[in-house]
């Protein structure tokens, strides 16, 4: 339970750190609540995951699966825009995972 609760706080971090750009954009209300929740959830997957990998690389995957329907129709018609939001999954995916693999140690 401390790990769950571990990938949710790190995850609303995450999801806070990427909407601050976004709200300094003016994106929409659904284009801010999708990224955050985003991380919510990729945060929560990571923590519960059992994948014997090393926790920046599983960040990075599981973030980079659960963005991937949102980034065909975000990139549908303008691909441009997705450089941005790859660069952000790829920085914060990595930081989760490794920082939920290193503080969420279960002991024994």
């Amino acid at each position: 339970m401390k790990k769950i609760r571990l990938g949710l706080t790190l995850g609303v971090v995450a999801g806070i750190i990427d909407v601050i750009p976004m709200l300094i954009q003016n994106l929409t209300w659904d284009a801010n609540l999708s990224a955050f929740f985003l991380w919510v959830v990729s945060g929560f997957l990571i923590a519960t995951s059992d994948i014997k990998i090393n926790g920046a690389l599983k960040g990075i995957i599981i973030s980079f699966l659960i963005l991937l329907p949102s980034a065909i129709l975000i990139g549908w018609n303008d691909p441009f825009t997705l450089f941005p939001i790859l660069v952000m999954t790829l920085i914060l995916g990595s930081l989760l995972g490794c920082l939920i693999d290193k503080f969420g140690k279960v002991s024994k």
